[in-house]
């Protein structure tokens, strides 16, 4: 992904075969917890770590929507209040990178009949990632062509 302003990349109008991250190396995958709930269950947003120094931010709105914008990694997103209280933290069900990231070669987003994201998948060589949108935000990464889970 080579943008001049990475911000403009991720609020412009995605379609649901979009290539908005093609290209980008992805070496890092973070859920974003609320810390007094404890890390049991799922985050609250994920956000995807690119070899670039940016990052993609994967959040729930109430209306179980997706939200999909910029990433502040390493610092938390504004709307982490108090920010004591939530923590970046790795997702045990998900393998590691390999060496230099996952190569994103496709994004998809799926829609509701108001044309609102509520899931997004994200294409890499060897595998996929689905996020969900929902009262929390879910993840699973399959790999191969076939969708078979993962084994980590």
């Amino acid at each position: 992904m080579r943008v001049e302003n990475g911000e403009e990349a991720f609020r412009s109008t995605r379609q649901g075969n979009a290539e908005w991250l093609r290209g980008a190396r992805v070496v890092g995958v973070l859920g974003l917890f609320y810390r007094p709930e404890g890390r049991m269950g799922e985050p609250e947003a994920v956000e995807f770590l690119l070899s670039d120094s940016q990052s993609l931010l994967l959040t729930c709105a109430s209306d179980w929507t997706l939200h999909i914008g910029p990433g502040t990694w390493p610092r938390l997103p504004e709307w982490c209040v108090p920010a004591g209280q939530w923590e970046f933290a790795a997702l045990p069900h998900l393998p590691e990178p390999p060496d230099g990231g996952w190569t994103v070669t496709r994004t998809e987003e799926l829609r509701d009949e108001r044309g609102e994201v509520h899931q997004a998948v994200i294409r890499c060589e060897g595998g996929r990632f689905v996020v969900i949108g929902g009262d929390t935000v879910a993840i699973r990464y399959t790999r191969g062509h076939r969708g078979a889970e993962a084994t980590t």
